[in-house]
């Protein structure tokens, strides 16, 4: 998303220069990296805990680092424990800032709106039911739609996809996707691959594609693969010179356009999914002191944690969390799908008429948006 913006405000102020917290795509649309994107991308209470000290070093450093050499506008992407907090230190020295991507304050921690009015100038929203949470909060806002959903055509091609991903032309294919973090990796790699072999047991027919989102993290998926002893399984195919199981780098929405169905972890892909139309079945673990505070203390305010059921407004993606995170019941969910088309149908109508609504122009609005908000030099 932050790549997006970039190229779109590119377009309306050529000039205009970038820097900050860049992963690969947003090096490639022009922006300086002070901080390599992999430091901060920790997940769960324990995972953090863990980086705390570095991650508190770095939100320091950045802060110092733009109070020296002031921005005409500071974009915090996602990340809100992380970026408000910078936000409301650089808006307190008179800098301009805006946050891409509501807080999920409607979910969970309500209480943090108190701490967002304080922090921006501007939330950009990109889904519809936020707006209205936060306008009546007293949190200005506009909705921009998702850029994804422009990004992604209405329709995509199977056939050219698995093409380039070296899958067959025919057959049933499905896409594992566990996560864009290590300690994701590291918590569903083992039940992704048990689920995907329990399928496979049952379909000997089946392909399975895993896109991992960098080497670091593809070494690991290895890793465990190996340590899993399922290597052999994946091997056993009707093609004498063919895996049941390819690994590719990067290539998620490739990967999930050639399948027929997606496994995938809570988060943003479940979103891609939606958006390519192909119906899902969601696994997700956290450490166990994370979930059990989470279900303690009742931090989670809706019904469903993906949000490709969240914008459905029903659970069209089966959800296994933490124990139920397991191959005896994602395999069968996943066996249910392949095995009723009119079920198919019925989710991929679902999923157009969600896409179609999302298409906003999200980018070019949300660059319109931030550039209101910066003094003329």
């Amino acid at each position: 998303m932050a790549a997006s913006l970039i190229r779109a405000l590119r377009e309306l102020r050529p000039d205009a220069s970038f820097i900050g917290v860049a992963g690969p795509r947003m090096q490639a649309a022009g922006c300086a990296t002070l901080v390599d994107q992999e430091r901060l991308a920790v997940m769960g209470l324990v995972a953090v805990l863990r980086h705390l000290p570095e991650v508190l070093r770095l939100r320091r450093q950045l802060g110092d680092y733009f109070l020296a050499q002031p921005p005409d506008l500071f974009v915090g992407v996602d990340a809100p424990d992380f970026n408000l907090t910078l936000e409301r230190r650089l808006r307190r020295a008179g800098i301009p800032t805006a946050h891409l991507v509501s807080p999920t304050v409607w979910a969970w921690r309500p209480g943090r709106v108190k701490g967002l009015r304080r922090a921006v100038d501007l939330v950009l929203s990109i889904f519809p039911f936020e707006e209205p949470f936060l306008r009546e909060r007293g949190v200005p806002v506009r909705y921009i739609g998702h850029p994804l959903a422009d990004d992604i055509p209405l329709e995509t091609d199977r056939a050219a996809a698995r093409q380039a991903l070296g899958l067959p032309p025919a057959g049933p294919v499905i896409a594992l996707l566990p996560g864009s973090r290590a300690s994701e990796v590291g918590l569903l790699a083992r039940p992704f691959l048990e689920t995907a072999a329990w399928c496979l047991a049952r379909r000997p027919d089946l392909r399975l594609v895993v896109p991992l989102v960098s080497p670091r993290l593809r070494g690991l998926f290895e890793k465990i693969l190996v340590e899993s002893g399922l290597e052999a399984r994946f091997a056993l195919t009707a093609s004498a010179t063919a895996t049941a199981l390819t690994l590719v780098d990067g290539q998620g929405r490739e990967a999930m356009t050639a399948a027929d169905l997606v496994l995938s972890a809570s988060g943003t892909a479940t979103l891609e999914a939606l958006l390519l139309q192909r119906p899902l079945v969601v696994g997700y673990r956290v450490d166990p002191l994370t979930y059990w505070l989470v279900k303690t203390l009742k931090l989670i305010k809706v019904p469903h944690v993906a949000m490709a059921n969240l914008l459905a407004g029903e659970e069209l993606a089966p959800e296994f969390l933490q124990d139920r995170c397991r191959a005896e019941l994602m395999g069968p969910a996943l066996l249910a799908l392949l095995e009723d088309p009119e079920r198919v149908a019925t989710i991929r109508a679902t999923y157009g008429r969600i896409h179609r609504d999302l298409r906003r122009g999200a980018s070019q609005e949300a660059a319109r948006a931030l550039l209101e908000l910066v003094p003329e030099r």
